[in-house]
């Protein structure tokens, strides 16, 4: 279905001489013409699109980052649908798949791990990013937002395997998705040493509770079950529900991905339980070490309390006062406060307040 948009149709721009506009040159990382599964060589790209709807095979466009000019752009080549275009451009789309006549539109979040040499204090552990991926008879437009989930080397990688891309677009959607989804598994792993580690710390006998970097995990993972939550859906349409742009040995690639999926799905939801009894047993035991620390200032409050007390009556200068005029009044006054302190101390310590 055709829902070009006017404004930035390619026939009212100029073009370069592989055929794009020359403000899409900056956002489109590789294209090429598919035929058989095998990548032709190079031809202006307005050609490749009229051998493609000949039935000399697809075209595949890879973008990253385009703004929305480029991207109506894109939509005003490929007849895509506007609504579908203003998607494409939200980096934080949720997870779906629409249908636009012989126009599918599948929308994912990316995940990446952060490492700690590249993190920012109280930042996230995880990032996230976004693919969109239109497929139509004769096309394939992949639009990726954010730094990671790069499609260089899965292009090189279904180019090596010309008998699954002859099957059509259908094999690029699968082989992106499969790619998330796979990029999930890596960082549902690089989370569960974190958490392993967190965990340990957190049951060690002396070593200091990092709250917030268990509420930071915990809060990524949140943001984790949400995306593989909503992936959940699309792919099991994918895998399951007989659609025009789907070859059918393609979808029981998609069962494949439904069931990694949901090994992730059953993973992070596991550690979303799990960091819910770490976070709250650290906060019992920062309760304790606090209440610790209660206990100790007033044990040593009270040891002070006697000598204060004594110094303070005979310091009240009244001049009828018991053994203000003996010798031993002195000594025998620093040796009561002593005494009642160091007896004070001895019960401290048996109580374990000290």
């Amino acid at each position: 279905m055709d829902h070009p948009l006017p404004r930035f149709a390619l026939s009212r721009l100029p073009v370069s001489r592989d055929g794009f506009p020359p403000g899409l040159l900056d956002t489109v990382i590789d294209w090429g013409l598919y035929v058989q599964g095998v990548r032709r060589p190079q031809v202006p790209f307005d050609t490749a699109r009229e051998l493609a709807r000949a039935g000399e095979g697809f075209v595949w466009v890879g973008v990253h980052a385009p703004n929305m000019r480029q991207l109506a752009q894109l939509g005003g080549i490929f007849g895509l649908h506007p609504l579908a275009v203003e998607d494409a451009g939200n980096p934080t789309q949720r997870p779906k798949l629409e249908h636009y006549g012989d126009v599918s539109f599948l929308s994912m979040r990316t995940l990446a791990y952060l490492e700690r040499d590249v993190r920012q204090d109280g930042g996230d552990v995880v990032e996230t990013g976004s693919v969109t991926v239109f497929t139509g008879e004769t096309f394939v437009l992949t639009v990726r937002n954010g730094r990671h989930a790069p499609m260089t080397d899965l292009r090189r990688s279904l180019e090596a395997r010309p008998q699954h891309l002859a099957l059509g677009p259908s094999a690029v959607l699968h082989a992106v998705t499969d790619k998330v989804v796979d990029d999930y598994l890596s960082v549902v792993d690089a989370v569960h040493e974190d958490i392993d580690e967190i965990e340990a710390d957190v049951f060690a006998s002396r070593a200091p509770t990092d709250i917030e970097r268990i509420y930071q995990l915990k809060r990524d993972v949140i943001e984790m079950k949400r995306l593989v939550t909503a992936l959940a859906r699309p792919v099991h349409e994918l895998a399951e529900r007989p659609l025009a742009p789907v070859h059918p040995q393609i979808r029981e690639y998609f069962r494949d991905v439904g069931d990694h999926l949901e090994r992730v799905r059953e993973q992070v939801q596991s550690f979303d339980e799990l960091l819910f009894s770490i976070l709250q047993a650290g906060l019992a035991r920062l309760s304790v070490a606090e209440n610790e620390d209660m206990r100790k200032i007033s044990a040593w409050v009270a040891i002070a309390a006697v000598p204060t007390m004594i110094a303070a009556i005979y310091g009240m200068n009244f001049r009828y006062m018991p053994e203000l005029e003996q010798a031993w009044g002195y000594p025998a006054a620093l040796t009561v406060m002593a005494l009642i302190c160091a007896a004070l101390y001895r019960g401290f310590r048996r109580s374990g307040w000290l």
